[in-house]
């Protein structure tokens, strides 16, 4: 739906250590001042780029006094800021300077054209639901976290394969065999889950994959439960094992650990702007196919 965001405060994100992202976002922050909208730079980025004058705030500050936040870098900076903020409430905005860019639709030499769609409310506001996860070691949590692509369960740097008990709702679904599992929400359906043979959910679509990776039993196959599942991983001794969230966190597993998996309250809000198609970024991002013709 439009986007109907009154703005007076933006938040600038950027990967840490990338000279050409320091260069877009002072770029960017010069023309939001221009526009009479107040800049926070991220206290990470400040340190990397420096701050000419700007303010410097925590994420927490950001979500406090920011009402939207410009993401500067791939997909993988996009994650982090998004978990960070979900809780706030503050709509995320994206410049790919990384390599696909599921989530950051402006492309780098339209950036200003598209911050000024924003600035005018011409922009597409979408939902993306994160998953509340908790590691528990005898009864007692040992990791919480939230994540918005997925967690993965695998061997780590063990050679062999790990076994891991599936269950969903407290229903026994299997004991896999693998090499690893991936939990997928539909926003990383297009994540480590599609190298993995996992089904591309559209972000609409309210569910969650569950994807072996590389089964043992050549009748393991991927498979999507509803969002409002409780998943729960029980690592099957005597394997060890680690798990890692989004990509950007992780912890070890030891035998008996229970990964319990569930939506959470929370939803990164993403703005994408005018003309915006979700099947249009996989058409390009995957390479599919050309542009259709029309007569």
């Amino acid at each position: 739906m439009p986007a109907q965001i009154p703005i007076t405060t933006a938040a600038l994100i950027g990967k840490y250590r990338s000279p050409e992202v320091g260069e877009s976002l002072l770029l960017l922050a010069s023309h939001l001042k221009s526009r009479g909208i107040a800049v926070l730079l991220e206290e990470g980025t400040a340190a990397a780029v420096g701050d000419h004058g700007y303010p410097v705030a925590d994420y927490d500050g950001l979500g406090r006094e920011a009402d939207v936040a410009v993401v500067i870098g791939g997909d993988g900076t996009m994650l982090n800021a998004a978990r960070r903020l979900a809780e706030y409430g503050v709509p995320l905005v994206g410049v790919n300077q990384g390599r696909l860019g599921f989530m950051t639709d402006l492309a780098l030499e339209s950036m200003l054209p598209g911050i000024d769609d924003l600035l005018a409310g011409r922009f597409l506001m979408e939902r993306r639901f994160l998953l509340d996860v908790e590691v528990l070691r005898d009864a007692r949590t040992e990791f919480r976290i939230q994540a918005l692509n997925d967690i993965v369960i695998n061997k780590g740097d063990l050679g062999r394969l790990i076994e891991v008990e599936v269950s969903v709702d407290g229903e026994f679904l299997y004991v896999l065999r693998a090499d690893g599992l991936i939990v997928a929400t539909p926003t990383g359906s297009t994540a480590y889950a599609l190298s993995a043979n996992g089904p591309i959910l559209h972000p609409a679509v309210a569910g969650i994959a569950i994807v072996p990776l590389c089964p043992h039993g050549l009748t393991n196959r991927p498979i999507t439960v509803p969002d409002h599942s409780r998943i729960e991983l029980s690592l099957v001794p005597p394997h060890e094992a680690r798990i890692h969230f989004d990509g950007q966190a992780r912890c070890d597993a030891r035998p008996g650990d229970r990964v319990r998996v569930a939506r959470s309250e929370h939803s990164a809000i993403l703005l994408h702007p005018p003309g915006y198609s979700y099947f249009a970024m996989l058409r390009e991002k995957l390479h599919w196919s050309a542009t259709p013709k029309h007569p």
